[in-house]
């Protein structure tokens, strides 16, 4: 049970966002919905997310697999359901978008690069972050300063969606269930 409203008021900006979520997504975002009590804050997340999703620096499925494992680890339900689904999208392998909550179980799955980029955003996402100089250099090396930088504020955006979405108590909405039923909304 959200611990926040999903009716917030009717007012034109949140009208418009139900309408976009519905067009681009199937559904009002429950994460839209509960920032739509707050305009300001709604506004300026809706602006960060567009311009996040102008950066290209960093291969997509890497910046993906990033924003995934971050989620498993703050354990946001809601950010792993549309995880799953938005990695479909992009044609993650579903192989891959099951195994990121235990990847260091699954590594023959992932490639070096993607199990490097996991490892990271986990260290990053602990409450003390534990990032060490060896794996931001080991990055860095592979990826390239302008993608590390990238990658860097993907998993810290995301801390911030899983966070916010724990906090708020979402939980899943039903978006992985599409991905395995081709008929499904």
């Amino acid at each position: 049970m959200p611990r926040i409203s999903l009716t917030p008021p009717r007012t034109l900006l949140n009208r418009l966002g139900a309408w976009y979520a519905r067009r681009a997504y199937g559904k009002a975002l429950a994460p839209g919905l509960a920032y739509g009590h707050n305009a300001r804050v709604l506004l300026a997340y809706v602006r960060l997310e567009r311009q996040v999703a102008k950066w290209q620096a960093l291969e997509g499925q890497l910046k993906h697999l990033a924003v995934m494992a971050a989620a498993a680890r703050v354990n946001c339900s809601w950010c792993m359901d549309f995880g799953y689904w938005e990695g479909h999208e992009k044609g993650l392998s579903p192989e891959k978008a099951r195994n990121v909550p235990r990847w260091r179980d699954a590594r023959d799955v992932f490639t070096e690069p993607e199990l490097l980029v996991m490892e990271y955003a986990e260290a990053m996402t602990e409450t003390e972050p534990t990032v060490t100089d060896a794996l931001a250099a080991e990055l860095i090396a592979r990826l390239g300063e302008a993608a590390f930088v990238e990658l860097t504020a993907m998993i810290a955006l995301e801390n911030w969606r899983s966070r916010v979405n724990s906090a708020f108590g979402l939980t899943s909405q039903g978006f992985s269930e599409a991905c395995r039923n081709p008929n499904a909304a």
